[in-house]
C-alpha cells in the first residue's frame, strides 16, 4: 500500500488539506451568517430611526396645531369678551337715558 515514505507524506498532506478546506468553509459560512445577522439588525435600527423620526415630526405638528387653535381659540374669546362688555355698557347707557327720561 505504501512503499515509501513520500506516500505517506502525500496522504498526511491531502488529509490536512482536507480538514483545512473543511474548516475555511465552515469559518466563511459563519461569517456570512454573521454578516447577514448583522444585515438585519441594521435594517431593524433604520425602522425604528424611522418610525420615531416620523412620530417625532407627527407630534411636531400636532403641538403646533394645538398651539395654533389654542391661540385662535383666546383670540375667540377676547373678541367674545369685548363684545359682551361693549353690549353691557350700550345696556347699561339705554337704561340711563329711559330713567333720564322718566325722571323729566
Amino acid at each position: 500500500m505504501f512503499s515509501t515514505s513520500s506516500d505517506i507524506l502525500n496522504l498526511v498532506l491531502a488529509i490536512c488539506v482536507l480538514a483545512l478546506s473543511f474548516f475555511l468553509c465552515w469559518a466563511i459560512y459563519y461569517f456570512i451568517v454573521s454578516i447577514q445577522k448583522f444585515y438585519r439588525i441594521t435594517r431593524r435600527v433604520e425602522k425604528i430611526t424611522q418610525d420615531v423620526e416620523e412620530t417625532v415630526t407627527n407630534l411636531k405638528g400636532k403641538l403646533t396645531g394645538g398651539a395654533s387653535s389654542v391661540l385662535m381659540f383666546t383670540e375667540f374669546a377676547k373678541h367674545a369678551m369685548d363684545f359682551i362688555k361693549e353690549r353691557r355698557a350700550s345696556r347699561a347707557e339705554k337704561k340711563e337715558t329711559r330713567r333720564a327720561g322718566k325722571k323729566k
